[in-house]
């Protein structure tokens, strides 16, 4: 079974996520009948896809989620510092979804309940307040878009965690060593599957704007490392790009986050 599955988006987006889940063995291997399942988008920003994760492919996880008959399926994220996380969603319409015929919860985690969290052997980030629905779900998805990122060099899997974090902690967070801070806050985060949206994705600049190139593929794993390592070559492919040359095992949140053995 391979590590990371790559499939191409031809013309039906929901069946291009079942085939990428299926090759790592299917919704059914990673959510039980019964669980409570929390799915993590990224919306930092309102920014149209890949700023901010697309409706259409959120509406289709949720979806095949429900095939396997969880209790509850939630969503929720905290936007940037400075902005409106319920805003950015009515923005993007992501409310819709609870009209749907099985619908989400969905949350904005700003207006929920902070847990404080010890980071273990923590050397940049010892402790960090992030949202009680991460102790509340019994299995976890995320939902990453692919992009380079002017301070983090990239986003993918890891890079979301961000924003699991109350948001005036990230102040402190952006001040320095920002790389290793993310491997180390990914102690604390324990996904069972990784679904990486790649249909679009900026291969310079980022999270927000950038050079957008078109690779129409969706990846999934259930390993934050591996899919993002993937992420990276395929930005790597495109000319221009803002990683060229750069070995992906060597940048900074890579390494460390191998360094404390998170998968």
């Amino acid at each position: 079974m391979t590590e990371v599955s790559k499939i191409e988006v031809r013309r039906n987006l929901k069946k291009a996520i079942l085939q990428a889940v299926d090759e790592i063995g299917g919704f059914k291997k990673f959510i039980k009948k019964g669980d409570v399942v929390l799915l993590k988008p990224n919306f930092n920003t309102a920014d149209p896809f890949p700023g901010s994760t697309d409706f259409e492919f959120l509406k289709a996880v949720v979806e095949l989620v429900y095939e396997c008959e969880p209790k509850i399926v939630m969503l929720g994220d905290s936007s940037t510092m400075s902005l409106n996380t319920r805003k950015i969603m009515e923005k993007l319409k992501i409310f819709d979804l609870e009209k749907i015929k099985q619908p989400p919860r969905v949350y904005v985690f700003d207006e929920r309940p902070w847990v404080k969290k010890e980071i273990p052997n923590g050397k940049y980030l010892k402790k960090v307040y992030v949202t009680h629905y991460l102790d509340r779900a019994n299995k976890l998805i995320l939902l990453p878009c692919l992009k380079t990122h002017f301070l983090s060099q990239f986003t993918g899997s890891l890079k979301l965690a961000m924003g699991f974090i109350k948001p005036f902690h990230r102040v402190h967070f952006h001040a320095r060593n920002l790389q290793e801070k993310i491997a180390e806050l990914n102690k604390i985060i324990h996904p069972d599957l990784i679904i990486m949206d790649v249909r679009k994705c900026f291969i310079n600049k980022g999270p927000d704007k950038g050079l957008l190139r078109e690779p129409n593929l969706i990846l999934a794993s259930k390993h934050r490392v591996a899919v993002d390592v993937e992420g990276i070559k395929i930005i790597q492919s495109f000319k221009g790009n803002s990683l060229k040359g750069l070995n992906p095992l060597e940048i900074t949140q890579i390494k460390k986050a191998k360094e404390f053995g998170i998968v």
